[in-house]
């Protein structure tokens, strides 16, 4: 008869609870990818809600108890859970931009694939940086540390107050700076080789004027390009890694 009295109580932290958690997996990066169902996705979420149910479910009870109406505490959680997996997911994108770059100086910005982790198109090697950046933080337990930042969120952002929107704009901006600034870190090497590649061009081109330089050497771009890329892709999802888990462990500050 306990049991069957407090269900209701447990059910309404089991939602409130699924609301923040859920809100989070739906905009983290790999998660919220469009490739993944979105069964399989409202599956995840619901099973780590129950996984995490018995280490904070009494963070939602003094919320509960104190009369706070329960559609506010879901709005709130939802959006707060919005806040965060985009803070992640804004600093995530520095793989993807930097792909865009080495498409750029490589010559193979044409390319274009179905991108799912945006829900559009992007170039080739945009989308295998993204693959590879994913399953690099994979394998290095970087998820490990998402998951930990969402348990430690009830702790920063208790249950029953709405999110500090300045606080979360305010760091938005910064992430947003921050990812150009690694997304340029990660393509410097391909950054400089199309500087140089380009300046030689150029000096060719004004001693022989008449000979097509840019295009005939297109080839040799590309060629040149996806080698230099394939002897520094392992340094940039190293760096790409590091950078990801050092951001979460740092408690989301550079």
């Amino acid at each position: 008869m306990a049991l069957i009295s407090s269900l209701p109580f447990d059910a309404a932290t089991f939602l409130i609870l699924f609301a923040r958690i859920g809100a989070v997996l739906m905009v983290l990066p790999v998660f919220s990818d469009n490739s993944v169902p979105m069964q399989i996705r409202l599956i995840g979420a619901l099973g780590f809600t129950a996984g995490l149910y018995g280490l904070l479910g009494h963070k939602v009870v003094p919320a509960i108890d104190g009369g706070t109406l329960r559609p506010m505490l879901i709005v709130s959680e939802m959006l707060v859970g919005i806040a965060m997996g985009s803070i992640v997911r804004i600093l995530f994108s520095a793989a993807s931009m930097a792909g865009a770059l080495i498409s750029l100086q490589t010559g193979l910005s044409s390319v274009l694939l179905p991108d799912p982790s945006i829900g559009a198109q992007s170039t080739v090697l945009s989308r295998f940086i993204t693959v590879a950046a994913t399953v690099t933080c994979l394998s290095i337990q970087v998820h490990h540390l998402w998951i930990l930042s969402m348990v430690r969120s009830y702790t920063l952002f208790p249950v029953g107050g709405f999110p500090p929107a300045e606080d979360f704009a305010r760091l938005a901006i910064q992430v947003t700076g921050q990812a150009m600034v690694l997304a340029v870190g990660l393509a410097a090497p391909l950054l400089i080789y199309g500087i140089v590649f380009n300046v030689a061009l150029g000096m060719a081109a004004r001693m022989a004027p008449a000979i097509q330089v840019f295009f005939i050497t297109q080839p040799l771009n590309i060629l040149l390009g996806l080698g230099l890329f394939a002897v520094t892709i392992g340094g940039m999802l190293r760096v790409f890694a590091e950078a990801m888990g050092n951001f979460v462990q740092s408690g989301w500050s550079f």
